[in-house]
């Protein structure tokens, strides 16, 4: 008995240091940006800073065969992008490894994801970023 009483007492402690930890770990997810053109428009420049492990996310409703853009330019070669299909898993561009430029035809309609972020060595080191990004959409 006294045994699974200590079990039970370490097991408390380890749970109540290790839920802060995981806490501070995790950067709280930024509200998504919905991304509207102005009337008659194909593209939409947004600009701002994002610093440490800040990030933005955009969300911009496609069709089916419409042709997608995103250009990113910064200060801080360390932002990239990556952008997710709808309902999507996994990312179907990731900046990281693929530029600072993306166009494709998207396969399916709804709402795409683009996440704007610093790399972790750069967001570790609290660096800041000015950028640009063009959303772009034609057909």
């Amino acid at each position: 008995m006294n045994f699974s009483r200590h079990i039970s007492i370490a097991a408390l402690a380890v749970s109540a240091i290790a839920l802060p930890i995981a806490a501070i770990a995790q950067a709280p997810m930024p509200k998504p940006e919905r991304v509207q053109f102005a009337k008659g428009a194909s593209s939409k420049a947004i600009k701002g800073t994002i610093k440490g492990d800040q990030s933005r996310v955009f969300v911009v409703n496609l069709r089916a065969g419409q042709k997608v853009s995103v250009k990113l330019v910064s200060s801080n070669a360390s932002a990239n992008f990556n952008v997710t299909a709808p309902g999507a898993q996994q990312a179907m561009f990731i900046g990281s490894t693929s530029g600072a430029s993306f166009q494709d035809t998207v396969p399916s309609s709804g709402d795409y994801k683009i996440d704007l972020f610093l790399m972790r060595n750069a967001a570790r080191r609290n660096e800041t970023a000015n950028f640009t990004i063009t959303i772009g959409a034609t057909g």
